[in-house]
């Protein structure tokens, strides 16, 4: 933690509009009000490297997930990107793997990397599983994941992919009581052991449906504090928001490397 100063650090200057510094990244949030286990984006303290949050007024979970017409949420959330960029962040990322939908608006929009959603990631799983393996996409509900958000973010339609809903057909009540409106109580709450234990083996299930499932990608924001809890049951390579923020921050905040020779 005491770590002596970085001795290449000796002149300083601003960057263009930025008011902050020595910051990580910015995560655009929804403006909804639910707790999230550490490892859930929503919950900073499991990461290793500064988050700065800002709320895209408005769009809740309803208005980015549920509702067909989508096009009231891009200003809100533009206005929080532009928000975290000034701020100072070095990237921008958002907390629901549905905000593909604007990957190309608010990447189009920045001038530092954005990272909307999980599914960024699924074009590199398929290249590093080949074209013979699928990548499992276990995402909220399967029904609103359209094929806009997944060309979105570079997914080939008809590619070597899966899809199933982790909440379809009430398979995971302990996730609604989070993320679901009409079921989640006032406030919203949840028992870890009891969404892991629902959870688990609804990845478990969809693993063992596809015999030739070389990864698996974890959509869901929520999703990533059982993602070692799956692995420890199924042996593949499993991406996650955790996994795509970790990259997002050593792309832009690269690392130096002290050894011996």
């Amino acid at each position: 933690m005491y770590r002596n100063r970085d001795i290449g650090i000796n002149y300083i200057k601003a960057r263009k509009d930025h008011r902050c510094y020595g910051m990580g990244l910015g995560i655009i949030i929804l403006d909804d009000v639910y707790p999230g286990f550490p490892g859930d984006v929503r919950n900073a303290s499991a990461y290793p490297f500064p988050i700065q949050y800002e709320i895209a007024e408005g769009v809740d979970i309803q208005a980015l997930v549920r509702k067909e017409d989508k096009s009231p949420c891009l200003q809100p959330i533009q206005r929080a990107a532009k928000r975290l960029e000034k701020m100072g962040c070095r990237a921008i990322a958002a907390e629901c793997g549905y905000f593909a939908y604007f990957q190309k608006e608010i990447a189009g929009y920045t001038d530092v990397p954005v990272f909307m959603s999980s599914l960024l990631q699924v074009p590199l799983a398929q290249q590093i599983i080949g074209p013979d393996k699928v990548v499992g996409l276990l995402v909220a509900r399967e029904d609103k994941m359209t094929q806009a958000h997944l060309e979105a973010v570079g997914i080939q339609p008809g590619s070597n992919y899966v899809i199933t809903g982790a909440e379809d057909d009430g398979r995971c009540p302990e996730f609604e009581h989070l993320w679901y409106e009409p079921k989640r109580p006032d406030p919203p709450g949840a028992y870890y052991d009891k969404a892991e234990k629902e959870f688990v083996p609804v990845a478990v299930d969809f693993y063992r449906a596809h015999p030739n499932m070389g990864a698996m990608m974890l959509e869901c924001t929520g999703m990533q504090p059982f993602a070692r809890a799956i692995q420890r049951e199924i042996d593949i390579p499993i991406f996650s928001w955790g996994t795509l923020l970790d990259y997002a921050y050593s792309v832009v905040v690269h690392r130096d490397y002290y050894g011996h020779v």
